[in-house]
This record gives structure tokens, sequence and C-alpha cells, in this order.
């Protein structure tokens, strides 16, 4: 009976440390031993089949091992990655709440909503950033336009006859979409999924034209042939499809989109636990394995001290809020 009730009240005892840590009640070591004791929640703002999901759950299976308890996923989605990063930005400040956090909640929604409800760089806490990607413009497969220069074209002769699917508000395949409107100036009419994978269920149905998607997730599409691509919006070329253009090299200048995804727990989160995440992480990154797998899949890898990753994701935070307005978004 007593072993049974130390289990039943062992979350909140770890809950208790993390609360009273600050006020100095228990010394650093003690925590930093004795946490995990039990599962820790990883929040994955968005549905199953997507990058922040398949980060989730490699990651989550990865530090099982490393640190001795089950990292659960949990997909919360809404309003793009709204609701889940909201959920995470509440959540205990103990390490047993984590948050795949990325390009769309960390930075893009504090220009999308007029109260988010949360600030990315004063709520979370990075525990480290795991890699890059680029968005993929694809189309369906009958579409007759055969380059992007061709579909301007046709947009700008054709005002509203075109459609291009959104994964949600506040998702990269959002924005993406409305860079290439608002840089190439045209009027293509904007249709919200709940997620990637209704966007190409209607994409490979002829009942939407164009979306932009994750490179990795649209790479095997393109491959069998059931959607044609036009450009990609990294930096570089994408190692996924070498042949495939950049948004400027396909004649639409500036439409340069570098998605990101790592962890983040909520702010305040204990040092001690903090530290012993970034730890378990830096390892989890080093597994031969685990590289091949998302250098594979076209991830680049991002390799940054804590304090580069603070910088980047403050600088990400006033980029592209600052990039929305300037393009004409009015928030939410």
């Amino acid at each position: 009976m007593q072993a049974r009730q130390m289990r039943r009240t062992s979350p909140w005892m770890a809950r208790w440390i993390g609360l009273v840590l600050a006020g100095g009640l228990v010394p650093a070591p003690v925590l930093a031993q004795t946490y995990p004791d039990h599962a820790v929640r990883v929040i994955v703002p968005s549905p199953p089949g997507g990058g922040y999901d398949l980060i989730g759950r490699l990651l989550a299976e990865k530090l099982l091992p490393e640190l001795g308890q089950p990292f659960v996923v949990e997909n919360r989605s809404g309003a793009g990655t709204l609701v889940g990063t909201q959920a995470a930005a509440g959540a205990m400040p103990d390490g047993y709440t984590l948050l795949v956090g990325g390009l769309a909640n960390m930075a893009f929604n504090g220009g999308l909503y007029k109260d988010p409800r949360y600030d990315a760089v004063k709520d979370f806490t990075a525990i480290g950033l795991v890699g890059s990607f680029s968005y993929a413009l694809v189309g369906r497969k009958d579409l007759a336009q055969n380059s992007l220069k061709e579909i301007v074209a046709y947009a700008r002769a054709n005002p509203g006859r075109l459609s291009i699917a959104s994964a949600g508000t506040g998702t990269g395949q959002q924005v993406a979409g409305l860079m290439l409107r608002q840089l190439a100036r045209l009027d293509i009419t904007e249709v919200p999924y709940k997620g990637a994978q209704p966007a190409y269920t209607d994409l490979l149905g002829g009942r939407v034209d164009l979306f932009f998607d994750n490179t990795t997730t649209a790479q095997p599409l393109v491959e069998s042939g059931r959607v044609r691509v036009y450009a990609t919006s990294g930096s570089k070329r994408d190692s996924l499809m070498p042949n495939v253009p950049t948004g400027p090299e396909a004649g639409v200048d500036g439409l340069v989109l570098d998605g990101w995804i790592g962890l983040f727990a909520p702010a305040k989160t204990p040092a001690p636990v903090v530290e012993k995440l970034r730890a378990a992480l830096a390892k989890v990154m080093q597994m031969p394995e685990l590289r091949k797998r998302l250098e594979t899949n076209g991830w680049r890898l991002i390799s940054m001290t804590p304090a580069q990753t603070e910088v980047f994701v403050k600088a990400e935070a006033v980029k592209w809020p600052q990039f929305l307005r300037q393009a004409g978004i009015k928030p939410e």
C-alpha cells in the first residue's frame, strides 16, 4: 500500500521540487539526480505526419534510453501551431512538459495573431535546435503550367483562378504561400486545411492546384509522379531535390524560407533540468544512425551552443513578424 502511494505522489513531488528550487529549498545536484522520475510529455503542436511530428517522435524514441523514462508525444493541433504551444507555455515548468518548437510557433505566430497568449522568447527556454529544412512548391499532376514563371504569368492573367492549400494558420506552409502571393503580386485563392495530410488529399484529388509543403514529405509524391514540383524555398538547393530551382532561381526574388525545428521547455524550468536535457539531446544528436536518418531525409543538422541558439531564436522572433507586417498581413 505504501509503495503504491509513493508512486502516486511521485509526480507531485517532482512538481514541488521544480517550484521550490527557485527558493533554494532543494539543492541543484539533488534535482539533477532525480530528474526524470516519471514520463515526460512532448507536445507536438500539429497533427501527425508533418515535420514537427517526425522530430517529436524521433527525439522521444532516442531520449528514453538516455534518461530512463518514456517521452510521450502528444499531438495538440489547432489554429496552426497555436493551441499546442499555448498549452506548453502554461504547463508547470518542471521539465515534465516539453514542446517541439520551430519557425511556425516560435516566430510566425507573433506576426499572425494579435494576442497569441505566449511570448516565444520570454515563455520558453531552448533545449536545442535539431535541423532545418526547405519547403517545396508542388502542384496537382495535371496542372498545365510547367514552371513557376508560367504559374506566375497565368495567375496574373487569371486572377483568382488558381488555388493554393495551406496546412493551417501560422504554419510554414501557409507563410510560404503568403510569400509567393505577396512577392510575385498574385491573386491566388488560399484554401486552409487542418494539417498537411488533408491538403494532400485534395491536391491528389485535383480539388486544389498548389501546395507548399516540407520538402521531405513532398519528395515521395514528386518521385512517384503524383504531384509536380516547381521550386524549393531554401537559401540553397535542397539535397533531396538538387535539380529543382530555389524560389529566386525560378524567378521570384526574395522567396527564401528556411524552416527549423528544435526542442523547448517552459521558461523557469529549473536550470539543472534544462542542462540535463541539453546534455541528453547533444548525445542523441551525435548518434550516427539518427544523423544519417535525418540527412537522408533532407534535414540540415544544426549545431549551436545554448548562447548561439538563444540569439538565433530571438532574431527569428523579430524578423518574421516584421516581414509579415511589411507584407500587409494583418494579425487575427
